[in-house]
């Protein structure tokens, strides 16, 4: 039988990532066999029995979906101020599925949901640099040197702040507005915004409109569907060959 890491089980089990998945174990709340297992280097067959804070994992079917999120939908599967959460539009599916990565309250667009954890943990990765386009409308019109600093890099916070390409599709004279379209490859905390409000052009509006090769063609907001068996092998290779 082919052995397997213990934090890349319970990771496709669909419990929690693999780093997650890494502090349980560390920390003594992951028995194999019913023997507590703390060693990060254990190996597990596929038959061996997995407990989690000493509740047995069931192996679920893989699940892949992408999701066109609207505004107002927090990219977690609970909130403590009891808002709307992604998983709520999908009350059919039984998996223990999660998010991967996230998308602001105010933004929507193409979100991935998973409960194979250790493909989360792939695509995630911040070696795994797909482009990841965004449309946004903004307060003002710029003028495209004044857009320069966005593939430079702005401090904020202490954090730097970069897009890959940027460009102005359109602009709104009478209202004072411009529609831009840029592209991230990482996804750091209300990035855009940052960035363009740091600029002195506030986004009004942002959309994830791609993911790499997916899209929303044919969607529209709260709709969902599963990634088609083709998709998956284009993501999993390519994050096989760019996350070693």
């Amino acid at each position: 039988m082919e052995l397997e890491r213990l934090q890349k089980a319970i990771a496709k089990s669909g419990y929690t990532s693999r780093r997650k998945a890494e502090a349980l174990i560390t920390e003594g709340k992951v028995k194999v066999n019913g023997k507590t297992v703390t060693e990060l280097g254990t190996k597990v067959k596929p038959d061996d029995t997995i407990e989690v804070n000493h509740i047995p994992l069931e192996k679920e079917e893989p699940i892949y979906l992408l999701l066109y999120k609207p505004r107002g939908v927090i990219s977690s599967v609970k909130d403590d101020r009891n808002r709307k959460v992604v998983t709520d539009l999908l009350p059919e599916i039984q998996e223990r599925i999660f998010p991967i990565g996230r998308l602001d309250y105010d933004t929507s667009g193409i979100l991935l949901l998973t409960n194979d954890g250790d493909f989360a943990q792939q695509l995630m990765h911040p070696r795994y640099q797909l482009d990841k386009v965004y449309i946004a409308k903004v307060e003002g019109i710029p003028a495209p040197e004044d857009l320069k600093p966005l593939k430079s890099g702005i401090n904020d916070k202490g954090e730097n702040l970069k897009a890959i390409k940027h460009r102005i599709l359109s602009v709104d004279h009478k209202k004072n507005r411009a529609i831009l379209e840029i592209t991230l490859h990482e996804g750091k905390n209300r990035q855009i915004r940052r960035m363009m409000e740091s600029l002195g052009y506030p986004v009004l509006k942002l959309k994830r409109e791609r993911y790499g090769f997916l899209n929303l063609h044919g969607m529209n907001p709260g709709d969902y569907r599963e990634l088609t068996p083709h998709e998956i092998k284009q993501l999993k290779t390519y994050a096989e060959k760019n996350v070693k």
